[in-house]
């Protein structure tokens, strides 16, 4: 059996650097022909940073949008086009869906979904509220709609803290959900008593600290950027935790050549393009106690692709409809984080 050394393991990941991927013949083709359908069906294209490279530079060449689930919304809502199509996972289709119910919302595929939505049942939920009845409820953006019309705040990572730190200079104790790890990395920022729900993200939970340790001797000079849903070892060596957006314009800011990342590796397409000249490097989810069920990309996200995003526009496929009571009670929390969110 072959034993490789430490720094031998960490120069067999870096084969996993980003590198662009090469467009086909029969890729450009298909994406001319994606680009007509749109065109045909009044449809812009909106798709997550975590999304394949094919996909995140159609949105582009289309003018749709490459973005984070806040933004992929807030942009469709402002679209004049008459059909958004949501490359990403289920509820950044619902969310579409409830800020813009006048527009018909597709999605590729209606299968991609999320650890946290799928971690965190509305009936068992709304239990969890029910016996907690004087905390403020504040859901992140990976949930369901019917999660979402439980509570009385929805957030993302980019805005979590502002809100948290807002609602607890109010006094307002807080119940959290999904994510334990994006919870506590907000509670020790802001100090709010924070009530979790034990979600995880399979992603980031999959990034270990100490394959991040063993990169690091061999690359001391790379600088380490972590999204906060990843466990605390993690986050603690972080150089930057933030959301995906907030990684990103870290990348621009920051003096070193060599950056670590621990979130999706979906992420790198829209990186790369901010820091041409830098060397990006997947954070390790190998070494002790990873298993690996993600490595360090949503197998929900990667159900997203040219093929069905082609069929999806050919055939209506993937229509998102969220029931009118739900849509007005889940309004209620994404409103204010938008209106909170424009007065930063």
């Amino acid at each position: 059996m072959t034993h490789l050394t430490e720094r031998e393991q960490v120069q067999a990941h870096l084969a996993r650097s980003y590198q662009p991927a090469a467009v086909s013949a029969d890729e450009s083709l298909q994406r001319e022909r994606i680009k007509t359908l749109l065109k045909a069906h009044n449809a812009t294209l909106v798709a997550h940073y975590y999304t394949e490279d094919s996909l995140q530079a159609l949105a582009e060449e289309t003018g749709g949008c490459v973005a984070d689930s806040l933004e992929m919304a807030r942009f469709g809502a402002a679209s004049p086009s008459s059909t958004l199509v949501v490359a990403g996972v289920r509820f950044m289709g619902e969310t579409a869906k409830m800020l813009s119910p006048d527009k018909r919302v597709l999605m590729p595929t209606l299968e991609a979904t999320c650890s946290l939505d799928i971690g965190c049942p509305a009936p068992e939920f709304s239990a969890f509220c029910d016996a907690h009845p004087d905390r403020t409820v504040v859901v992140y953006a990976n949930t369901s709609a019917e999660v979402k019309a439980r509570a009385d705040w929805v957030v993302t990572s980019a805005i979590a803290e502002d809100v948290v730190a807002h609602l607890h200079a109010r006094g307002e104790r807080i119940i959290w959900a999904p994510d334990k790890h994006l919870g506590r990395f907000v509670q020790s920022r802001t100090g709010a008593d924070m009530l979790m729900w034990e979600g995880a993200c399979i992603v980031h939970e999959e990034f270990k600290a100490r394959g991040i340790e063993d990169m690091l001797r061999v690359y001391p000079q790379a600088a380490v950027l972590v999204h906060p849903e990843s466990p605390q070892a993690v986050v603690d060596l972080a150089d930057v935790a933030g959301s995906t957006s907030q990684l990103i314009n870290a990348a621009r800011k920051m003096t070193q050549d060599t950056l670590i990342v621990a979130t999706d590796r979906g992420i790198f397409y829209k990186m790369q393009q901010a820091v041409p000249d830098k060397l990006l490097i997947e954070a390790p989810t190998g070494g002790n106690g990873a298993t690996c069920r993600s490595c360090a990309h949503c197998p929900w996200m990667a159900m997203n692709s040219l093929d069905k995003l082609e069929l999806c526009l050919e055939e209506g496929l993937g229509a998102i409809e969220v029931d009118d009571a739900i849509r007005r009670r889940a309004l209620v929390g994404l409103e204010r984080m938008l209106t909170f969110r424009n007065s930063l």
